[in-house]
């Protein structure tokens, strides 16, 4: 039997979320980020054919992070991503690194590039809790290095 290889865990795994190639230091003390792939499976059935046909569309892919905030910071990169949806300021593009450091000792670095934003809900949830931030989107392509 084959002896299992250590699995990476979150502690080592480094999240960057970059405006215009400068990394945000409002965002350090991130909890939690997902991404995922977007597809979509096209289903198709003829006549004659005894089963169904598949295909699949790449869509981009869709991320969800969760961090507390230390600086007011936060707030000033949030309100930029608001202009630039209110076509306020134009040339504003995020990317989002993730660098995981494998423990075997290859390290990757996947980017998303050119991140979108949906909602971004900031949460209080009580006197002695952090406050965090939510940001969640979508883009159009990951890079894997």
């Amino acid at each position: 039997m084959a002896q299992a290889q250590p699995r990476i865990k979150g502690q080592e795994v480094s999240i960057q979320v970059l405006m215009n190639n400068v990394v945000q230091q409002s965002l350090v003390d991130i909890k939690s980020f997902d991404s995922s792939e977007l597809l979509t499976i096209l289903t198709e059935e003829y006549l004659g054919e005894t089963t169904a046909r598949y295909d699949e569309i790449y869509k981009g892919y869709s991320f969800r992070l969760e961090a507390n905030i230390e600086t007011r910071n936060y707030l000033d990169f949030r309100a930029a991503i608001v202009n630039k949806a209110r076509r306020r300021i134009a040339g504003i593009r995020v990317n989002i690194g993730v660098t995981l450091v494998f423990p075997n000792g290859p390290r990757v670095r996947v980017l998303l590039k050119d991140v979108h934003f949906g909602e971004m809900p900031l949460n209080v949830p009580g006197r002695s809790e952090y406050v965090t931030v939510q940001l969640q989107g979508n883009g159009e392509s990951i890079q894997i290095n």
